[in-house]
C-alpha cells in the first residue's frame, strides 16, 4: 500500500479544487492571526478559519486519494457523493469567514435572525454532508479494492470518520446552553467557552472539551491509512491478511479511545488532568489493544509454523 502525491492532479477533481482553495485559505488566515488583532472568545478570530481549512485540506485529499482506489467504472455514486460533500465543505468554510469578517461567532450563534438563519442553515447542510458521508462508506464498504491493508485502512477511517461527526452532537444539545443570550451551544463542559485551553486547538484546561473526542475521530481518516502505509513499508515479514488484521485492531482502539475522549469530556475533565476511572478505562484500552496484537502476531506464527511442517 502505497500513495503516489505526482498523481494527486488526477483524483476526484472538486474534492482536489477544495483542497487547493483550502489550502490558500490556510494561508490567508494564518497571515490574519498576525495582522489582525481582533480577539474571539478569548482567541484570534482568523484561528477558526485556519483550523477549519487545515482539517478540510486532510479531508478532502485523503478523501481523493480513498476513491482512487476504487474500480472507476463501479464508483460513480461515490464521485458525486464527493462531489456533494466538497461543495458542501466550500460553503462551510465561506459561511466560517464571512462570520470572521462580520466580527461574529460562527457555531451556536443565534443573537439575531440573520445568524440563526445561517447556523441553522449549516446545521442543516452539515447533516446532508454526514449522511454523504454514510452513503459514500457504504459504497466503500461493498467495492472490492484489491489490497487488503488499504481496504481495512479505508474501511475503518470511513467508519471512525463518522463516528467522531457525531462527538459533536452533545455540543448542541440543550444540556449545552450556557445561559447566556444569542448562544445556543458549547464547547467546552463545567466552564464556559473561551476560557484557559491548550496552544493552537484552544482546547479547554480547566474543564471538559468535547472538540477531542470530535477531532481524533475525524483525524481516523488520515490516522488508519497512515498506519497501514507504515506496516507496508516497515513489517515486510508480515504477511498482507495479518497486517489488515492489525489494522482492524487499531481501528477497534481508535473507535473506543474517541468514545472514551468524548465519555471525559462529558463529565466535565479537563484533557490533561484526567481522574482516577479515566485512568483506569485508558490502562484497560491499552491492555486490550496489547493483547489483541498479540494475538494476531501469535496466530500469524502458528500458520508459519503450520506451513513450514
Amino acid at each position: 500500500m502505497t500513495i503516489d502525491l505526482r498523481r494527486a492532479t488526477h483524483w476526484h477533481r472538486p474534492l482536489m479544487t477544495l483542497v487547493y482553495l483550502m489550502a490558500v485559505l490556510a494561508v490567508v488566515s494564518a497571515v490574519g492571526i498576525f495582522v489582525d488583532s481582533r480577539v474571539l472568545l478569548g482567541a484570534p478570530i482568523w484561528l477558526k478559519p485556519f483550523k477549519f481549512a487545515v482539517s478540510f485540506v486532510l479531508y478532502g485529499l485523503t478523501l481523493a486519494w480513498m476513491l482512487s482506489l476504487l474500480p472507476p467504472r463501479r464508483s460513480r455514486v461515490a464521485q458525486r457523493l464527493a462531489t456533494l460533500i466538497a461543495a458542501i465543505a466550500a460553503i462551510e468554510n465561506a459561511w466560517i469567514v464571512g462570520q470572521v469578517l462580520r466580527g461574529q461567532t460562527s457555531h451556536f450563534n443565534i443573537s439575531t435572525p440573520l445568524n440563526l438563519a445561517l447556523f441553522a442553515t449549516m446545521a442543516a447542510l452539515i447533516t446532508v454532508l454526514f449522511v454523504a458521508h454514510l452513503v459514500l462508506g457504504i459504497v466503500v464498504l461493498i467495492q472490492r479494492i484489491p489490497d487488503r491493508v488499504a481496504r481495512s485502512a479505508v474501511r475503518w477511517g470511513l467508519g471512525l470518520s463518522l463516528l467522531g461527526m457525531l462527538a459533536a452532537i452533545p455540543m448542541a444539545l440543550p444540556s449545552q446552553d450556557p445561559g447566556i443570550e444569542g448562544i445556543g451551544g458549547a464547547h467546552s463542559v463545567g466552564v464556559p467557552d473561551g476560557g484557559s485551553g491548550l496552544p493552537v486547538v484552544g482546547w479547554s484546561t480547566t474543564g471538559g472539551d468535547l472538540r477531542i473526542g470530535h477531532f481524533v475521530g475525524l483525524h481516523a481518516l488520515q490516522a488508519l491509512p497512515i498506519l497501514a502505509i507504515l506496516l507496508t513499508r516497515f513489517a515486510t515479514r508480515l504477511d498482507e491478511r495479518t497486517r489488515a488484521r492489525l489494522v482492524a485492531v487499531a481501528g477497534a482502539a481508535y473507535g473506543v479511545l474517541t468514545v472514551l475522549l468524548t465519555w471525559q469530556a462529558m463529565r466535565g475533565q479537563p484533557l490533561l488532568r484526567p481522574d482516577a476511572v479515566t485512568l483506569a478505562a485508558v490502562a484497560a484500552l491499552v491492555v486490550t489493544t496489547a493483547a489483541a496484537t498479540a494475538l494476531v502476531l501469535a496466530r500469524r506464527r502458528r500458520s508459519d509454523l503450520a506451513l513450514a511442517a
